[in-house]
């Protein structure tokens, strides 16, 4: 049987001041063959062109055959088969709540559960870290952060931008604390949380002193925060270096 995986980045894995292609890197590892083909999903974004840009900015430099799936201009009519066909899938950041919209119309998500337990690894930062779990912590709508219901291929809640943002900390600490989320992981902006089918595996960072959370009520009305080990990720040289 394949080995369901996921790597749940906190944030910026597109952003090359937080060494993208080392995450990158890690996550084209992951994968059952070499030079993997990727496809990057940016719905969240609108598709934005830019975060296209980076992503083949940062994947072009792998040893991979990176691609694009658009929702926003004419979309593959067999997506089931277009998913299936790929090794990993990058989800790109953005409005959460949008891009599960926009994926239930289309029934995108049952596409990606299908090619999760197939085998695909299935990865992103932000909207496409939580977008994985039960539960997350998203700024979609104007105001404060919410918490939102996401696809639950994983359990628990997630909350991206530990420490990138400055409300995510708190908000998550105190939603989890009150019940109004599960208990979950945060994870720092660079820092990926790697799940094996349905347990996390470990976690990567490829910004030292940066890590992951575990986060939990402490059965009195408050909660309790376990920072958790982290596996410091080689360097990458810059094309220039290469």
């Amino acid at each position: 049987m394949a080995v369901r995986t996921i790597i749940a980045s906190g944030g910026a894995s597109l952003v090359p001041d937080v060494g993208s292609r080392a995450l990158a890197r890690y996550t084209l590892g992951a994968a059952s063959r070499t030079k993997p083909r990727v496809l990057f999903v940016g719905t969240a974004s609108g598709d934005d062109a830019g975060l296209v840009a980076r992503f083949y900015e940062t994947y072009g430099q792998l040893d991979c055959r990176p691609s694009h799936l658009p929702f926003f201009r004419r979309t593959p009519a067999d997506l089931r088969a277009l998913v299936l066909a790929q090794d990993v899938v990058h989800v790109g950041g953005g409005n959460t709540r949008s891009m599960l919209a926009v994926w239930r119309e289309w029934g995108f998500g049952d596409a990606l559960r299908e090619a999760w337990t197939r085998g695909v690894v299935l990865c992103g930062s932000s909207a496409g870290s939580i977008c994985w779990f039960a539960e997350g912590v998203t700024d979609s709508t104007e105001g404060d952060l919410l918490p939102i219901d996401c696809l639950g291929f994983l359990r628990g809640s997630n909350c991206p931008h530990y420490d990138g943002e400055a409300a995510r900390r708190p908000t998550y600490q105190r939603l989890v604390a009150s019940g109004a989320l599960q208990a979950g992981y945060a994870a720092d902006d660079g820092v990926g949380l790697h799940y094996r089918d349905d347990e996390l595996h470990g976690v990567v960072s490829s910004r030292p002193g940066s890590t992951a959370y575990r986060v939990e009520p402490d059965g009195s009305g408050g909660m309790r925060e376990t920072p958790l080990v982290a596996t410091v990720l080689p360097a990458e040289t810059t094309t220039a270096d290469e």
